[in-house]
């Protein structure tokens, strides 16, 4: 969208409002800056700040690294369209992220991506394996949901929710990979670790599972233990990641 229409839209809407689209739109050119997009499928979303409890989500048929903050379409958790646009959204992502927003207060921002390691490791029947140090700072937040087909069912969102429970990350088994926080900053380095974790298994599965060396019980509990610091770092790499999007795919801003 040009420059002009989203100063236009930011006139028009809370700081705090353009202040979520933003970093929304950061997300999206983050995800396919680190290759993790789908051409126009998968879906990150942001609650707007206030007591509507809308959201922001990709519009359908834009791809991730064209996404800006003044395109994002803003719905409501009963999927209707409450600013205007010339957009609409894909209904398999409303029905994923509908359900997280309404669910959990805490799930400011919501990521669900389509990548080759996340799919491989969501179809292996023991899932993420504790291989790595990835792995084990991701696998306490973990939660796992069975495939029920393309996300269209409205129904399918309780099983989801109740699946997820009170985790911030989840394996969409045969599907994919999620993860929610209070923050972009701290959904993005959830998923960033996910992602890793699950490349790295991916790659040291290639010799074979017989191959493959199980981090010793006291290594995981350990990193049990230190896991709950990952969100802290957030805060830290969030400010040098939108520095990279400022050098690589400017404009997400707009």
């Amino acid at each position: 969208m040009a420059d002009d229409a989203g100063a236009n839209l930011k006139s028009r809407v809370s700081a705090e409002e353009w202040q979520a689209r933003v970093d929304c739109a950061a997300l999206y050119r983050l995800v396919a800056l680190h290759g993790w997009d789908d051409m126009i499928f998968t879906h990150i979303s942001m609650r707007v700040p206030g007591p509507e409890h809308h959201f922001l989500i990709n519009p359908y048929g834009m791809f991730f690294e064209e996404m800006t903050a003044s395109s994002l379409v803003k719905v409501d958790l009963e999927g209707n369209i409450v600013a205007p646009t010339t957009y609409y959204i894909n209904p398999a992502g409303f029905t994923i992220h509908s359900a997280i927003h309404a669910a959990r207060e805490d799930a400011l921002c919501v990521i669900h991506l389509h990548t080759d390691a996340g799919v491989g490791v969501s179809a292996q029947q023991e899932g993420l394996l504790p291989i790595s140090q990835n792995s084990l700072l991701v696998i306490p937040q973990l939660a796992h949901h069975a495939y029920e087909g393309v996300a269209l069912n409205l129904e399918e969102r309780e099983r989801l929710v109740a699946d997820l429970g009170t985790k911030k990350l989840m394996l969409l088994r045969n599907h994919g990979t999620l993860a929610l926080g209070a923050s972009a900053a701290e959904a993005f380095i959830g998923i960033f670790f996910l992602e890793r974790a699950c490349a790295q298994q991916v790659n040291a599965m290639s010799g074979g599972r017989q191959c493959v060396l199980i981090a010793p019980e006291a290594a995981q509990a350990e990193t049990r233990s230190q896991s709950a610091g990952l969100g802290m770092v957030s805060g830290l790499a969030w400010p040098g990641l939108k520095r990279k999007l400022d050098r690589h795919l400017p404009g997400y801003d707009t």
